[in-house]
């Protein structure tokens, strides 16, 4: 008997050690965790070397700066009232080249016929064919081996395609998506964000409307969507490089009157870091006039006040071997300005 009751003791004194054990190794486990993320807070961990695996790029093939824009100063005016931190180093992704085969043609063919063209194309240069469009005065221009194409429609010789007003902007998002989708040219990374303009016809011009009842077509841009949190920025801050300009006949022919196709793939997967510059520096650089200014109003006004510094990824609408961030200034008088942000060596001779 004496045994049994020894035996209980013990075991109830097991059962309150190894609870009193797991008791201490959770508040250790906590405390030790505390301690490392408040260290870690006032000495971060510094982040790996960049691999630089690509060794030196090309430089971006920026547009040139509108003229009259040599003299201007900057004044910093953020929310933030100073630059922001951008980290050390960011990624920059290779853009695979698309080679010629022996069937881009038939490949272009297919793709023409899927967008409402003829099958059947004229070449007009080296890889370059044009098709027409056996229901409407349109023709579409496509290089056979990028794909990139572009679409003009002739209003001289069918005024009528743009009496009716034009379908509401997300209804013409949707016959977008659809256009390209039917052609399987609407690629993964076109889901970014999407912008409208209201445009009108004066003088056989186009110029923007102040709304859709006072419109003629509506403009859909779809641009390319963030990678690593960054958003994509164009050569012409405000238009992307896939585009279409839809009217608002019932007639799906008559539907598109201007597109452009300018999309160029990327490979996610393969990839490389590279330092970057700080915001000062890329300020400093702006005040030097080394910055791509991409859109001014009045290139006579003398001071910019700066309002927004962010990184971004330029999609430049042309091949570029790779897919490269960029620092964005954008500013009053609807000023936007360009600096690349991967520092000054790994650029090409």
């Amino acid at each position: 008997m004496a045994s049994l009751t020894q035996t209980s003791i013990i075991a109830r004194k097991i059962i309150r050690f190894s609870i009193y054990a797991v008791i201490f190794i959770i508040v250790a486990r906590f405390t030790i965790g505390l301690g490392i993320r408040i260290y870690r807070n006032f000495f971060p961990e510094p982040p790996p070397t960049p691999t630089v695996s690509f060794g030196k790029m090309p430089t971006l093939p920026f547009p040139e700066n509108p003229g009259g824009t040599g003299n201007l100063t900057y004044s910093l005016e953020t929310p933030e009232g100073e630059l922001p931190n951008f980290g050390q180093q960011a990624k920059v992704y290779v853009m695979p080249k698309i080679p010629p085969t022996i069937q881009s043609l038939e490949f272009a063919k297919q793709k023409s016929s899927s967008l409402g063209f003829s099958g059947e194309g004229r070449e007009l240069v080296e890889t370059v064919f044009l098709f027409l469009n056996s229901s409407a005065p349109s023709t579409l221009t496509m290089n056979i081996v990028s794909g990139i194409f572009s679409i003009s429609y002739d209003l001289r010789a069918n005024p009528s395609a743009i009496e009716s007003i034009p379908p509401a902007p997300e209804l013409a998002t949707t016959q977008v998506r659809s256009y390209l989708a039917r052609a399987e040219l609407l690629k993964d990374d076109l889901s970014g964000p999407v912008t409208h303009d209201f445009i009108k016809i004066e003088e056989g011009r186009f110029v923007p409307a102040l709304s859709l009842s006072e419109s003629h077509l509506i403009k859909v841009n779809l641009f390319r969507k963030s990678i690593d949190e960054l958003p994509s920025v164009t050569s012409t801050p405000k238009e992307a490089n896939v585009w279409f300009m839809l009217s608002g006949s019932d007639d799906r022919p008559n539907q598109i009157i201007a597109a452009e196709y300018h999309y160029y793939p990327l490979n996610e997967e393969e990839h490389a870091t590279y330092p970057i510059k700080t915001a000062q520096k890329a300020w400093e650089e702006l005040n030097s006039q080394e910055a791509k200014i991409v859109s001014i109003d009045d290139p006579s006004v003398e001071n910019i006040k700066i309002r927004n510094v962010y990184l971004a990824y330029y999609d430049a609408g042309q091949y570029t071997t790779y897919y490269q961030p960029i620092v964005v200034f954008e500013g009053d008088n609807d000023f936007v300005a360009y600096v690349p942000a991967v520092t000054e060596e790994y650029y090409g001779e």
